[in-house]
């Protein structure tokens, strides 16, 4: 569990306004992305919050996609330069943002955190809520900055495919995919369709609301204990290790911490024909 006197890892429209009138400005990340869909940086050109610097998450948070799934995790000083060159240093705090519902930020937010940065928080809403409250937007790019942020990988915890495999069986492994993918009824991006043997439904998107912020920290935790989150080993997953972030950071709001990643995710799983697949509910 995260003390309550910790750090939320997400910011409020309002708070964030603050924080930017204040003395020490966050550094701001713009990672729009969706599956599929063009690259973020059009949307960017087109509106962003002043001062935001945009990451693009296929080339600058992943890795290129191979055997280890469609997202890997970068390399960490191909990540490190793209940091700096968004003026992220070790000591600032740094505020990520997307859209709306988080669910390209909150993999910004948890590699910065695997990398060893501890101050970074996800905007709550996005851009959405951002236009929602009134607040200017700006079409300039941000002006060029230099940080000093240096990676050191591993703060936070992962598993590979049999570390997962694993924590089915013993622990708690969440997928965190729509329900339909995870019964495999269809998959319209990896080789296989179905989930992980043992591995419990968690469909990312349950977590936030229909304006795209997060649930309450007491709603989230109502919802994980009910999947069985909390007091055991837990891991989560996804398409791509995306989402899966996603779903981490909700825990965390619920205020259950210390669950770990599954980067390589179905991606990875599916495309290894030694792996098993299971399709429908979960049994029991």
């Amino acid at each position: 569990m995260t003390s309550s006197g910790a750090l939320s890892p997400l910011i409020s429209v309002d708070g964030l306004a603050a924080a930017l009138a204040g003395p020490r400005p966050p550094v701001l990340l713009d990672v729009r992305w969706q599956l599929g869909g063009p690259p973020g940086a059009g949307e960017y050109a087109a509106g962003h919050l002043p001062g935001a610097h945009y990451v693009d998450l296929d080339s600058e948070l992943a890795a290129a996609p191979g055997a280890a799934g469609r997202h890997p995790l970068p390399d960490p000083e191909v990540f490190g330069a793209a940091m700096r060159r968004a003026g992220v240093t070790a000591d600032r705090p740094v505020v990520v943002y997307d859209a709306g519902p988080a669910m390209s930020a909150a993999r910004a937010w948890w590699l910065l955190r695997w990398a060893g940065h501890g101050d970074v928080r996800v905007l709550d809403g996005g851009l959405t809520a951002w236009r929602a409250a009134g607040l200017p937007e700006s079409v300039e790019p941000a002006a060029p900055a230099e940080g000093d942020f240096k990676p050191v990988p591993g703060q936070v915890r992962t598993v590979d495919a049999d570390g997962a495999a694993e924590l089915a069986r013993t622990g708690l492994l969440l997928d965190a995919r729509a329900g339909e993918r995870y019964r495999g009824e269809v998959e319209p991006v990896d080789p296989r369709a179905g989930h992980i043997p043992g591995a419990v439904s968690a469909p990312t998107g349950d977590s936030v609301g229909p304006d795209g912020r997060f649930r309450s920290a007491g709603e989230l935790a109502e919802r994980f204990s009910a999947l069985g989150a909390g007091g055991r080993e837990t891991a989560v997953y996804c398409g791509s290790g995306v989402t899966a972030a996603h779903a981490l950071l909700a825990l965390e709001v619920a205020g259950i911490g210390g669950a770990a990643l599954y980067p390589g995710s179905w991606s990875e799983w599916s495309g290894d024909a030694s792996r098993p697949a299971a399709t429908g509910e979960l049994p029991g």
